[in-house]
């Protein structure tokens, strides 16, 4: 059933809003924010470190969190994107053949930007 109530949109809405509250934590966790765009970082590094094993250590960090913090910045904007489509009457609507995404698939993922044909 593609049909979606006020009701729907309101708990779609409520669901993008949390999930970015959460996407902002991780990345908090995970990153840095520089020049508007989040990298990801070391946390807790005072710069003066000698030691091999926490040179390594840090070296492994970054190297998980860089690639972490792209995929999460990356669902951030599809959230943002999501709610703006909400704002402006777009939302559920398939961004490559302009059909209603299937409730059920908004349900699994509320930033879905296709439907299950297109994706």
């Amino acid at each position: 059933m593609n049909t979606r109530t006020h009701a729907h949109i309101e708990a779609f809405r409520a669901r993008l809003l949390t999930e970015r509250d959460t996407l902002d934590e991780d990345l908090m966790q995970h990153g840095s924010r520089k020049n508007g765009d989040w990298q990801g970082s070391i946390h807790g590094v005072s710069g003066g470190e000698a030691d091999p094993t926490d040179a390594a250590d840090n070296i492994e960090e970054l190297m998980i969190n860089v690639p972490l913090v792209e995929e999460l910045e990356m669902r951030r904007g599809d959230v943002n994107d999501a709610l703006k489509k909400i704002e402006n009457g777009t939302y559920g609507v398939c961004e490559v053949g302009g059909e209603p995404i299937a409730t059920e698939r908004l349900e699994a993922n509320p930033a879905a930007r296709t439907c299950v044909a297109h994706a």
